[in-house]
């Protein structure tokens, strides 16, 4: 074959299909983007570092709230006394029932009651309350740090005052749960 058979893109005259360096420029372009992308995302993405993924305010930032640590309020079958075996959910039904003191929530920060679904902030005497399920996939959120609460599924990030979302994917807001500040105590209403 002559130098002549071949054309400017480096395959041959006639055989209809992609050059040589067609297919290797697109395969380079697609190695580059990939490589971009996984960098971009990877510096993106949360940190595996057991508190959500995310900085975080320290060791209190989840609570298993269904524990039986507090059994001077149950009876021998385990159920509050005086009611039936409903811990309120994340609706805010919960005919004042205390979550948490308030101590027990950082100041500038939050706690997700992972039982509760729900998630608690804190600024000075504030407290506030959404749900801690994520609007995007349904992931429970992972914590509460520099005025965001934040989800590890996708980064997908929420005003900690509001429940607006700061940063997608997630589209809509959390819905907020009314609580109060009883007696120190964290309180549905």
């Amino acid at each position: 074959m002559s130098g002549d058979s071949q054309d400017r893109a480096g395959g041959e005259v006639g055989d209809g299909g992609p050059g040589r360096r067609a297919v290797l420029e697109a395969a380079g372009v697609t190695l580059v983007a990939g490589v971009v992308g996984y960098v971009g995302m990877t510096a993106l993405a949360p940190r595996g570092d057991g508190d959500g993924g995310y900085g975080g305010t320290g060791d209190g930032d989840r609570v298993d709230d269904e524990s039986d640590e507090d059994d001077g309020d149950r009876g021998d079958d385990g159920r509050e006394k005086g009611g039936d075996d409903d811990r309120g959910d994340a609706a805010g039904d919960g005919d004042g029932q205390t979550l948490l003191a308030v101590t027990d929530v950082p100041d500038g920060g939050g706690v997700v009651l992972d039982g509760r679904r729900l998630v608690l902030v804190r600024d000075g005497d504030d407290v506030h309350a959404f749900t801690a399920v994520c609007t995007h996939q349904g992931c429970l959120v992972g914590g509460v740090t520099g005025g965001e609460i934040r989800c590890p599924c996708h980064g997908s990030a929420f005003d900690a005052r509001t429940g607006a979302v700061v940063r997608g994917p997630a589209t809509a807001d959390l819905d907020e749960v009314d609580v109060q500040v009883r007696d120190g105590r964290v309180v549905l209403r």
